[in-house]
Protein backbone atom coordinates (compact mmCIF):
# COMPACT_ATOMS: atom_id res chain seq x y z
CA UNK A 1 0.00 0.00 0.00
CA UNK A 2 2.84 2.38 0.87
CA UNK A 3 4.79 1.37 -2.37
CA UNK A 4 1.27 2.17 -4.37
CA UNK A 5 0.93 5.63 -2.67
CA UNK A 6 4.84 7.02 -3.40
CA UNK A 7 4.47 5.27 -7.00
CA UNK A 8 1.67 8.06 -7.83
CA UNK A 9 3.79 10.71 -6.87
CA UNK A 10 2.38 11.40 -3.51
CA UNK A 11 5.75 10.18 -1.16
CA UNK A 12 9.55 10.98 -1.52
CA UNK A 13 9.88 8.74 -4.04
CA UNK A 14 6.95 10.25 -6.18
CA UNK A 15 8.58 13.79 -5.62
CA UNK A 16 11.77 12.08 -7.01
CA UNK A 17 10.16 11.03 -9.80
CA UNK A 18 8.76 14.53 -10.73
CA UNK A 19 11.98 15.80 -12.11
CA UNK A 20 11.80 16.90 -15.94
CA UNK A 21 13.69 13.68 -18.17
CA UNK A 22 15.93 14.28 -21.05
CA UNK A 23 13.31 14.63 -23.99
CA UNK A 24 11.70 17.74 -22.60
CA UNK A 25 11.45 20.07 -25.15
CA UNK A 26 12.46 24.20 -24.28
CA UNK A 27 10.03 25.39 -26.76
CA UNK A 28 8.14 27.67 -24.75
CA UNK A 29 4.92 27.25 -26.54
CA UNK A 30 4.80 23.40 -26.23
CA UNK A 31 5.84 22.31 -23.17
CA UNK A 32 2.98 24.52 -21.50
CA UNK A 33 0.64 21.69 -21.69
CA UNK A 34 2.73 19.01 -20.20
CA UNK A 35 2.00 17.10 -16.91
CA UNK A 36 3.97 19.64 -14.61
CA UNK A 37 1.46 22.15 -15.63
CA UNK A 38 -1.58 19.75 -14.98
CA UNK A 39 -0.07 19.17 -11.61
CA UNK A 40 1.06 22.57 -10.57
CA UNK A 41 0.70 25.32 -12.79
CA UNK A 42 4.60 25.97 -12.87
CA UNK A 43 6.66 26.67 -16.35
CA UNK A 44 9.32 24.22 -17.24
CA UNK A 45 12.03 26.37 -15.60
CA UNK A 46 10.38 26.21 -12.34
CA UNK A 47 12.46 22.45 -12.57
CA UNK A 48 15.51 23.55 -14.61
CA UNK A 49 16.42 26.35 -11.86
CA UNK A 50 17.31 26.81 -8.39
CA UNK A 51 15.36 29.27 -6.79
CA UNK A 52 18.33 31.54 -6.40
CA UNK A 53 19.22 31.51 -10.46
CA UNK A 54 15.50 32.23 -11.03
CA UNK A 55 15.59 35.13 -9.51
CA UNK A 56 18.47 36.23 -10.92
CA UNK A 57 17.54 35.70 -14.05
CA UNK A 58 14.13 37.80 -13.07
CA UNK A 59 16.14 40.44 -12.43
CA UNK A 60 18.00 40.79 -15.61
CA UNK A 61 14.56 40.27 -17.34
CA UNK A 62 13.02 43.27 -15.50
CA UNK A 63 16.13 45.14 -16.31
CA UNK A 64 16.48 44.33 -19.90
CA UNK A 65 12.53 45.19 -19.97
CA UNK A 66 12.65 48.46 -18.59
CA UNK A 67 16.04 49.33 -21.05
CA UNK A 68 13.71 48.39 -23.99
CA UNK A 69 11.12 50.83 -22.48
CA UNK A 70 13.43 53.63 -22.77
CA UNK A 71 15.00 53.37 -25.95
CA UNK A 72 11.85 52.23 -27.82
CA UNK A 73 10.08 54.77 -26.56
CA UNK A 74 12.91 57.66 -28.04
CA UNK A 75 12.90 55.66 -30.92
CA UNK A 76 9.05 55.59 -31.35
CA UNK A 77 9.51 59.29 -31.12
CA UNK A 78 12.55 60.10 -33.28
CA UNK A 79 10.79 57.47 -35.82
CA UNK A 80 7.14 59.59 -35.79
CA UNK A 81 8.88 62.57 -36.18
CA UNK A 82 11.07 61.42 -39.77
CA UNK A 83 7.96 59.85 -40.77
CA UNK A 84 5.93 63.40 -40.74
CA UNK A 85 9.03 65.12 -42.00
CA UNK A 86 9.09 62.66 -45.26
CA UNK A 87 6.19 60.70 -45.13
CA UNK A 88 7.79 57.61 -44.99
CA UNK A 89 5.95 54.40 -44.64
CA UNK A 90 8.47 52.25 -43.50
CA UNK A 91 9.56 55.25 -40.48
CA UNK A 92 5.91 55.50 -39.79
CA UNK A 93 5.57 51.59 -39.53
CA UNK A 94 8.54 51.31 -37.31
CA UNK A 95 7.48 54.03 -34.63
CA UNK A 96 4.21 52.14 -34.25
CA UNK A 97 6.27 48.83 -33.98
CA UNK A 98 8.33 50.85 -31.42
CA UNK A 99 4.98 51.72 -29.33
CA UNK A 100 3.87 47.73 -29.80
CA UNK A 101 8.17 47.45 -27.93
CA UNK A 102 6.88 49.70 -25.52
CA UNK A 103 3.70 48.23 -24.57
CA UNK A 104 4.87 44.73 -24.64
CA UNK A 105 8.49 44.75 -23.00
CA UNK A 106 5.93 46.91 -20.02
CA UNK A 107 3.74 43.34 -20.27
CA UNK A 108 6.90 41.98 -19.61
CA UNK A 109 7.70 43.53 -16.68
CA UNK A 110 4.06 43.22 -15.31
CA UNK A 111 4.98 39.59 -15.84
CA UNK A 112 8.01 39.15 -14.01
CA UNK A 113 7.26 42.48 -11.43
CA UNK A 114 6.07 39.77 -8.78
CA UNK A 115 8.89 37.65 -7.61
CA UNK A 116 6.93 34.54 -6.21
CA UNK A 117 5.29 34.10 -9.75
CA UNK A 118 8.48 33.79 -11.75
CA UNK A 119 7.30 30.65 -12.89
CA UNK A 120 3.63 31.31 -13.16
CA UNK A 121 1.92 29.16 -16.21
CA UNK A 122 -1.36 31.00 -15.47
CA UNK A 123 0.58 34.46 -15.39
CA UNK A 124 2.26 33.43 -18.78
CA UNK A 125 -0.39 32.82 -20.47
CA UNK A 126 -2.63 35.86 -19.57
CA UNK A 127 1.05 38.41 -20.85
CA UNK A 128 0.60 36.41 -23.96
CA UNK A 129 -2.94 37.25 -24.73
CA UNK A 130 -2.65 40.80 -24.04
CA UNK A 131 0.30 40.77 -26.24
CA UNK A 132 -1.54 39.00 -29.12
CA UNK A 133 -4.41 41.86 -28.68
CA UNK A 134 -1.96 44.98 -28.62
CA UNK A 135 0.06 42.66 -31.95
CA UNK A 136 -3.25 42.32 -34.15
CA UNK A 137 -3.83 46.05 -33.37
CA UNK A 138 -0.75 47.67 -34.33
CA UNK A 139 -0.57 45.36 -37.43
CA UNK A 140 -3.73 47.28 -38.55
CA UNK A 141 -2.52 50.60 -38.02
CA UNK A 142 0.41 49.92 -40.14
CA UNK A 143 -1.38 48.03 -42.65
CA UNK A 144 -3.11 51.03 -43.37
CA UNK A 145 -0.56 53.53 -43.30
CA UNK A 146 1.72 51.21 -45.69
CA UNK A 147 -1.05 50.94 -48.34
CA UNK A 148 -2.05 54.33 -47.85
CA UNK A 149 1.38 55.55 -49.62
CA UNK A 150 1.44 52.84 -52.33
CA UNK A 151 -1.88 54.43 -53.33
CA UNK A 152 -0.65 57.91 -53.00
CA UNK A 153 2.70 56.56 -54.59
CA UNK A 154 4.51 57.98 -52.12
CA UNK A 155 8.95 58.03 -52.65
CA UNK A 156 11.11 57.75 -50.54
CA UNK A 157 13.44 60.31 -48.85
CA UNK A 158 16.78 59.98 -46.36
CA UNK A 159 18.68 62.59 -45.31
CA UNK A 160 20.86 62.36 -42.52
CA UNK A 161 18.85 62.74 -39.72
CA UNK A 162 16.67 59.43 -41.09
CA UNK A 163 20.01 57.52 -41.75
CA UNK A 164 21.29 58.32 -38.15
CA UNK A 165 17.59 57.32 -36.72
CA UNK A 166 17.20 54.25 -39.08
CA UNK A 167 21.26 52.96 -38.26
CA UNK A 168 20.28 53.51 -34.37
CA UNK A 169 17.55 51.75 -34.22
CA UNK A 170 18.28 48.76 -36.36
CA UNK A 171 20.92 48.09 -34.35
CA UNK A 172 19.73 48.72 -31.10
CA UNK A 173 16.99 46.67 -31.75
CA UNK A 174 18.98 43.73 -32.92
CA UNK A 175 21.31 43.58 -29.79
CA UNK A 176 17.84 43.73 -27.70
CA UNK A 177 16.50 41.26 -29.69
CA UNK A 178 18.97 39.25 -28.64
CA UNK A 179 19.05 39.48 -24.93
CA UNK A 180 15.52 39.23 -25.15
CA UNK A 181 15.39 35.71 -26.87
CA UNK A 182 18.92 34.39 -24.42
CA UNK A 183 16.40 35.16 -21.59
CA UNK A 184 13.47 33.93 -22.93
CA UNK A 185 15.10 30.47 -23.52
CA UNK A 186 16.10 30.11 -19.90
CA UNK A 187 12.99 31.46 -18.48
CA UNK A 188 10.70 29.07 -21.07
CA UNK A 189 8.75 32.48 -21.31
CA UNK A 190 6.91 32.79 -24.54
CA UNK A 191 6.07 36.53 -23.58
CA UNK A 192 9.76 37.59 -23.47
CA UNK A 193 10.55 35.50 -26.37
CA UNK A 194 7.35 37.63 -27.88
CA UNK A 195 8.82 40.53 -26.81
CA UNK A 196 12.06 39.81 -28.35
CA UNK A 197 10.46 38.53 -31.62
CA UNK A 198 9.20 42.64 -31.45
CA UNK A 199 12.58 43.86 -31.36
CA UNK A 200 13.72 42.24 -33.76
CA UNK A 201 10.73 43.23 -36.23
CA UNK A 202 11.76 46.63 -35.41
CA UNK A 203 15.49 46.25 -36.18
CA UNK A 204 14.40 44.75 -40.01
CA UNK A 205 11.72 47.76 -40.60
CA UNK A 206 14.74 50.20 -39.25
CA UNK A 207 17.49 48.87 -41.62
CA UNK A 208 14.60 48.53 -44.23
CA UNK A 209 13.86 51.88 -44.20
CA UNK A 210 17.83 52.30 -45.65
CA UNK A 211 17.58 49.78 -47.95
CA UNK A 212 14.03 51.12 -49.69
CA UNK A 213 16.10 54.64 -50.26
CA UNK A 214 19.09 52.78 -51.90
CA UNK A 215 17.30 51.04 -54.22
CA UNK A 216 14.84 53.82 -54.67
CA UNK A 217 18.67 55.99 -55.48
CA UNK A 218 19.56 53.15 -57.90
CA UNK A 219 16.38 52.13 -59.24
CA UNK A 220 13.84 55.24 -59.40
CA UNK A 221 10.67 52.44 -60.90
CA UNK A 222 11.12 50.22 -57.19
CA UNK A 223 9.11 53.53 -55.58
CA UNK A 224 7.17 51.16 -53.57
CA UNK A 225 9.71 48.92 -51.53
CA UNK A 226 8.85 51.06 -48.56
CA UNK A 227 5.40 51.03 -48.62
CA UNK A 228 5.65 47.32 -49.41
CA UNK A 229 7.73 46.85 -46.56
CA UNK A 230 5.39 48.16 -43.92
CA UNK A 231 2.76 45.88 -45.52
CA UNK A 232 5.09 42.73 -45.30
CA UNK A 233 5.78 43.50 -41.60
CA UNK A 234 2.29 44.53 -40.23
CA UNK A 235 1.19 41.05 -41.69
CA UNK A 236 3.89 39.42 -40.17
CA UNK A 237 3.08 40.77 -36.87
CA UNK A 238 -0.93 40.48 -37.45
CA UNK A 239 0.26 36.65 -38.14
CA UNK A 240 2.43 36.37 -34.90
CA UNK A 241 -0.82 38.06 -32.94
CA UNK A 242 -3.29 35.50 -34.47
CA UNK A 243 -0.84 32.75 -33.40
CA UNK A 244 -0.39 33.65 -29.78
CA UNK A 245 -4.66 34.42 -29.02
CA UNK A 246 -5.07 30.33 -30.69
CA UNK A 247 -2.48 29.05 -28.44
CA UNK A 248 -3.17 30.96 -25.40
CA UNK A 249 -6.91 31.67 -25.04
CA UNK A 250 -7.61 27.89 -24.26
CA UNK A 251 -4.63 27.31 -21.77
CA UNK A 252 -6.22 30.61 -20.23
CA UNK A 253 -9.70 28.79 -20.24
CA UNK A 254 -8.25 25.48 -18.73
CA UNK A 255 -5.94 27.09 -16.27
CA UNK A 256 -9.02 29.12 -14.42
CA UNK A 257 -10.88 25.40 -14.82
CA UNK A 258 -8.24 23.84 -12.75
CA UNK A 259 -8.23 26.64 -10.66
CA UNK A 260 -12.04 26.33 -9.90
CA UNK A 261 -11.26 22.66 -9.44
CA UNK A 262 -8.93 23.20 -7.07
Amino acid sequence: MEAAVQSNGQGPKGEAGSKPQPGLTLDPLQHLDGPEWLQTGLLESSQRLKPQEAQNYRRKALVISWLSIFITLALAVAAFTVSAMRSSASAFGFGFDALLDVLSSAIVAWRYSNAAAVHSAMREYMACVVLGVVFIISSLCIEGKAIHDLAVKMLPDVDTFLFTVSILSGVLCLLLAAGKFLLGKVLTSCALITDGFNSLVGAVMGFSILASAEVFNHYPDIWYLDGSTGVLMGLVIFGYGVKLLVDMVPRVRRARLYENLG
